[in-house]
């Protein structure tokens, strides 16, 4: 367990981490793109709901 640790902890000194900038970037980008598919999903889960409605008052 202890040379698992030490060599994960040798990997992670290899890492080239990002500036802080680019974090600010890469996170609304992130951000902005998780909203956008969010607000897609929400706007067709409301047709397919309507349809769904409008299908079954057809029956009833």
């Amino acid at each position: 367990m202890g040379t698992y640790i030490t060599e994960a902890i040798s990997e992670l000194r290899h890492v080239r981490w990002p500036t802080r900038q680019q974090a600010v970037r890469l996170s609304i980008i992130t951000i902005g793109f998780t909203t956008a598919v969010a607000i897609s999903f929400g706007a067709i889960d409301y047709a397919l709901s309507q349809l769904v409605k409008v299908l079954l008052s057809l029956t009833y």
